[in-house]
């Protein structure tokens, strides 16, 4: 199943035809700004809309209510992500290869786009429960993907044949996550990006055969 299928079986026809609006782009890049600076809790429809440039009642054209917004923002900025994944799964490289360039994506699209990266590492870890676990069936795209170059590692023998690929997906999703984060809390201070080729370092050690 594609992408495309994918998202439209989790958002539905109509959700679909909304995506396609400009001022549907438009509350959710305003979304990302306000939420990253007053806090999902202190981030009021109101002010998304004035940083968005559109009334009030218009927000509610295209999502339910806030939760429906946050939900949305990740499933739009996450689409990017896998979007990116699947070209570099194209491409003809070792999986060691292609794991580089997937770690090296993900710290250059969090670094430049800093209110994203303050909304995927700290705002969503504290929302409630119905929230996570919607958040989580969107980000299983992502880590499916991670498995097809883990699995072709293995089978190319870069990788331990023998290592159980749920935490080998563990290590490789959690490193990356907790490295962006504490570069989150330490206020971007030094290059992300930079950190790229050490963390696939680290995490090749753990995995080669």
């Amino acid at each position: 199943m594609n992408r495309h299928s994918y998202f439209h079986i989790f958002l539905g026809g109509e959700d679909l035809v909304k995506k396609d609006k400009p001022k549907y782009k438009q509350i959710i890049d305003a979304a990302v700004i306000v939420i990253a600076e007053n806090g999902y809790h202190q981030a009021q429809v109101s002010k998304i809309a004035k940083q968005a440039g559109v009334a009030d009642g218009t927000i509610y054209l295209y999502f339910k209510n806030k939760e429906d917004i946050l939900i949305s923002v990740f499933q739009e900025k996450m689409a990017v992500f896998v979007s990116k994944l699947e070209q570099i799964l194209e491409k003809d490289h070792s999986a060691a290869e292609k794991l580089k360039h997937m770690i090296e994506s993900h710290f250059n699209l969090l670094a430049s786009d800093i209110h994203l990266a303050i909304v995927t590492q700290l705002e969503l870890r504290q929302s409630n429960t119905e929230i996570r676990l919607k958040i989580n069936s969107v980000l299983r795209e992502y880590l499916l993907l991670l498995d097809q170059i883990l699995i072709s590692g293995m089978e190319s023998n870069e990788f331990d044949k023998d290592m159980d690929i749920r935490l080998a997906r563990q290590m490789v999703f959690g490193t990356m996550d907790e490295t962006i984060t504490t570069w989150v809390m330490n206020e971007h201070k030094y290059d992300l990006v930079e950190l790229a080729p050490k963390v696939h370092h680290l995490l090749m050690k753990g995995m080669r055969a």
